[in-house]
């Protein structure tokens, strides 16, 4: 099962007036994965279904994709969705908690990214996001995952000499690793 979500954020304009960007985020339940994520000023039907396809490729798409009701979800998604093969499964209305495992990760991903960061603009909110994910699939441990991470790491030994940190995302977190001295 997978599920998808839009959040939205406030950047900075050249203007100094605040606008909001949105972003896609589908995530795989298994390992808590981030499949793919993409922003936009201005997410559409349209916009939202060709995501989908461009997530899930041939006969990769989940049985199952877990949604709530937003707008962006119309008939155009819908279509896509189930041409695709793909059961919808659609949260009550105004219940996130419905949407456990995407609903944690944009709280993660607000908490511990975005709540920190100016961004600047969609470019930069793309980087932004795209460095927080390879820091959340690759370091970030997962108390479901048995303190693991999505992509699965390999215990270091202490003989393999000291632990030193390694920024990721620029600074606001580390990454441990140990190294021979």
């Amino acid at each position: 099962m997978s599920a998808i979500s839009f959040p939205s954020t406030s950047s900075l304009s050249p203007r100094q007036t605040c606008e909001y960007s949105s972003f896609s985020v589908v995530l795989a339940h298994h390992r808590r994965r981030v499949v793919r994520f993409n922003v936009t000023e201005h997410p559409t039907a349209q916009w939202t279904a060709q995501q989908i396809v461009d997530t899930f490729p041939d006969d990769s798409a989940p049985s199952y994709l877990l949604r709530d009701r937003d707008s962006v979800y119309g008939h155009v998604f819908r279509r896509r969705v189930k041409g695709l093969g793909v059961g919808e499964v659609i949260t009550a209305p105004h219940s996130p908690w419905q949407n456990p495992f995407a609903e944690r990760l944009i709280g993660s991903i607000r908490r511990e990214c975005l709540n920190h960061v100016l961004v600047l603009g969609e470019r930069h909110l793309r980087r932004t996001l795209a460095r927080y994910f390879a820091y959340y699939h690759r370091a970030r441990t997962h108390l479901s995952l048995d303190k693991d991470a999505p992509y699965s790491r390999p215990i270091e030994r202490p003989e393999l000499g000291k632990v030193i940190p390694i920024r990721q995302v620029g600074g606001l977190h580390h990454r441990y690793v140990r190294r021979a001295a």
